[in-house]
C-alpha cells in the first residue's frame, strides 16, 4: 500500500522486533516506524530495530508518554540516537506526576525539547522515599 501513496506510512503497534522492522522494510510497508522500546523487548532490541532502519534510510520517532523518570530517561537516551530523526512523543514528566520515583524532573525546555540526562547510566537516580511511600507491600530476603 505505501508504494501507492505519497504520504508515508508509519508502522507502529505491528513493529515488535527487529525481525518485523526487517520485514517491513524489505516488503515496502512503510517509509517511517515508531520504536517503543518496551514493545520491542528493551533498549537492546529497541537499538538493533534502530539501527537496521537507518541502515536502510527509514527515519524513526520515540514512542512513550506515561512513563516514571526511569522510562522517561531511558527513551531520552534512545531518542538521541542520530536515526531518530523525527519528533517522539517523550513529555514532560511533571504533566503526568506531582512526585516521580527519580530525583530528576523531566521539563520542557523553551524550544520544546527535554534535555537528555548526562550521568552515568541512564543518568537518574531513584529517589528510595518515592519508592517507600508508593509501595504496598515490602518483601524482606533472607
Amino acid at each position: 500500500m505505501q508504494e501507492q501513496f505519497r504520504t508515508p506510512i508509519c508502522l507502529d503497534e505491528s513493529i515488535l522486533s527487529a525481525r518485523h522492522a526487517r520485514y517491513a522494510i524489505e516488503m515496502k510497508a512503510c517509509r517511517i516506524i515508531n520504536i517503543k522500546a518496551g514493545r520491542v523487548g528493551g533498549l537492546s532490541q529497541a537499538l538493533e530495530v534502530h539501527d537496521i532502519c537507518r541502515a536502510n534510510g527509514i527515519p524513526v520517532w520515540c514512542g512513550g508518554m506515561l512513563e516514571t523518570g526511569v522510562g522517561r530517561a531511558s527513551n531520552l537516551a534512545l531518542a538521541s540516537l542520530p536515526g531518530f530523526i523525527l519528533p517522539g512523543d517523550i513529555s514532560a514528566s511533571d504533566r503526568y506526576y506531582q512526585r516521580d520515583i527519580t530525583t530528576e524532573r523531566f521539563i520542557l525546555n523553551p524550544d520544546s525539547t527535554i534535555t537528555v540526562p548526562a550521568g552515568a547510566g541512564l543518568g537518574i537516580t531513584i529517589d528510595k522515599l518515592a519508592i517507600a511511600d508508593y509501595s504496598l507491600t515490602e518483601m524482606r530476603l533472607k
